[in-house]
């Protein structure tokens, strides 16, 4: 499968915005998906995950109550709504995408195994 991650741009503080991740390919449904992001010099941190069948979703701690993932199969397209945005949620924001069956760590990178190229959300304060 391949990635495309969009939706990123400058917001500012306490501002919301949405995050898309379109993928190709028939099999979308068959992914195990997930959002990370990363800033300068640190490594890259998990943000949410979705399952397959969209009855369960994941998220950090520093996110939960304010970000909600979601995907539409029939679209092929993952979602990150981002609400009362902080500035330290400034990051480039990757989308990802697993294969794994079974129980899976979502927070783990090597979980993943096809990632989309980024796009960088800037939160001003």
């Amino acid at each position: 499968v391949q990635l495309q991650a969009f939706g990123g741009g400058l917001v500012q503080a306490g501002g919301s915005l949405r995050l898309s991740c379109a993928a190709s390919g028939r099999t979308f449904s068959s992914y195990f998906m997930g959002w990370f992001r990363q800033t300068p010099g640190k490594e890259r941190e998990f943000v949410a995950a979705i399952r397959r069948s969209v009855d369960s979703a994941y998220y950090a701690d520093s996110v939960k109550g304010r970000f909600t993932i979601s995907r539409d199969n029939a679209k092929n397209t993952m979602y990150l709504q981002m609400n009362s945005l902080k500035d330290e949620d400034t990051a480039v924001y990757f989308c990802a995408a697993s294969r794994v069956v079974g129980v899976v760590d979502p927070a783990e990178r090597s979980t993943y195994d096809a990632w989309g190229q980024g796009t960088l959300v800037t939160v001003s304060s």
